[in-house]
This record gives structure tokens, sequence and C-alpha cells, in this order.
């Protein structure tokens, strides 16, 4: 099994480092880490370190030895998601699979028939709750690199995302989407891919109009519809598979 990921603000460089706070009482008092074992240290951004466990010290102080310190590329081709609000705590859920399957970015989206309103202090909450969410999936899947989680757009906003895209797309329910089946499409080799996930009832026609002037294409993912909490992370992983990251 791969060693478990602690974020650190600053990557260390060695040769001893002291993890505390609450990343070290998770290590001490939840993973119960004893010396010898191994862990990794990540900033989230891409930089991390290997280290093994000196000594666990009282309730939230762990000394590891730092072996050697890495850095992960940015991928070749970076996926975003742009996520129209779900009901209740779906969006954390998408927001967990989606990180657990590798997207690069998420940008929640006020689409016109989303029930969900992120106003005021709503609002607030609700976003730190997803990318609190992105973290601590990005740490339990061992990733060294969380996806960015956007403040909310507007759809006028997400338009002026897809037209900046080398591939912009949005998920469709007719399975005679005009573009095809999201498997078929024409990848870049290098870029930027954004994919739109509607709300429970759909994208509605000014938004999609919105959205093909931005030069975004509309494209089904199969013959079954999926929940707006889930078709996220199924186009992700076909996208990932077709673009040779999961090779």
């Amino acid at each position: 099994m791969t060693a478990p990921v602690f974020v650190v603000e600053e990557v260390p460089t060695g040769p001893e480092f002291v993890l505390d706070g609450p990343e070290g009482r998770h290590a001490v008092s939840v993973k119960r880490l004893n010396a010898g074992e191994a862990v990794v240290l990540a900033d989230g951004r891409g930089r991390w370190a290997e280290a093994v466990v000196k000594a666990a010290e009282g309730k939230d102080r762990l000394v590891v030895s730092v072996s050697g310190v890495f850095e992960e590329a940015e991928p070749a081709v970076r996926i975003t998601v742009v996520q129209a609000l779900p009901k209740g705590d779906r969006g954390e859920v998408a927001v967990e699979t989606m990180t657990e399957t590798g997207v690069d970015a998420i940008v929640p989206w006020q689409a016109s028939r989303c029930i969900t309103q992120w106003r005021g202090d709503r609002g607030a909450k609700s976003l730190a709750k997803w990318r609190a969410t992105a973290r601590e999936a990005g740490k339990q899947s061992r990733r060294v690199r969380f996806p960015e989680v956007a403040e909310a757009l507007s759809t006028k906003q997400v338009a002026a995302l897809l037209a900046e895209a080398d591939l912009a797309v949005v998920l469709h329910e007719d399975r005679d989407a005009p573009s095809g089946a999201l498997a078929t499409a024409e990848l870049p080799a290098a870029g930027s891919i954004v994919l739109v996930v509607g709300p429970e009832g759909g994208v509605s026609p000014d938004e999609l109009a919105a959205f093909a002037a931005a030069g975004a294409h509309p494209y089904r993912l199969g013959p079954s519809v999926l929940r707006t909490s889930t078709a996220g992370t199924a186009a992700a992983a076909v996208l990932l598979a077709r673009t040779g990251r999961w090779s």
C-alpha cells in the first residue's frame, strides 16, 4: 500500500521535520503511525517529500526523517469540470469522487435550473465545504496535487471559461446529442479541457446557446442518464483514460 499523505504549508527538505497541529494529531492519534513507517508530506500543489517516521511524541507530534523531495509536473492535458450546484450534500459527493478520479479543477456553477442557491454566508460556507472535501479526498487518494476549487461562476463567466479551452464540452442527456459520444470526441494532445455538468433539471436552451457561442459542443456519455453528482466523475474517467493519464 502507498504511504499516507499529510499536508504541509511548505515541503521540508530535511533532514528532520516535525509534523504537528491537526495533521500531526491525525498521524499520531488516528493513523497511529510508528517508527519505521513511510509517509508523504505534500503541499497539494505538486511538491512532495518522502519521509520515514522516527518517533511519535504526545498526541500530535510526528518526528520524521526526510529522504527526498520531488515535484509532480502539471499534466499535459488539464481537465476542469464546471459543476452545477446539486441539492443537499450531493455537491460534496461530486467533489470527493472527482478528486479521487483525478480532475484538476472544479468550478461551481449557479445554473438557472439549480434548486440550490449560493448566496451570502451560505455560499461562503458551501464553498469552504467543497474546498475542504477536495483537500481530504486528495489526501485519501494519495494525490500530491489537489484540484483547485474556484469561486462559483455565473453562466456568462462559464461561457468565458469555455471560450479559452482547447476543448469545451457540455454533457447532454440526449442520446442523439449532435456531437455524439464523449468517448469518440477528438481530444487535444496538450492544453485544457473544460467540461460542463448541468443540474438535475438539465442545461436550459439559453445556457446551451451561450455555451455554443463560446465554442462548446454537446456530448453524451452513454444511453443512460447520470445524476449531476456522478456525471462529472464518469466523464473525467473517460477523458483520463483517453488522454493517457491512466495508462
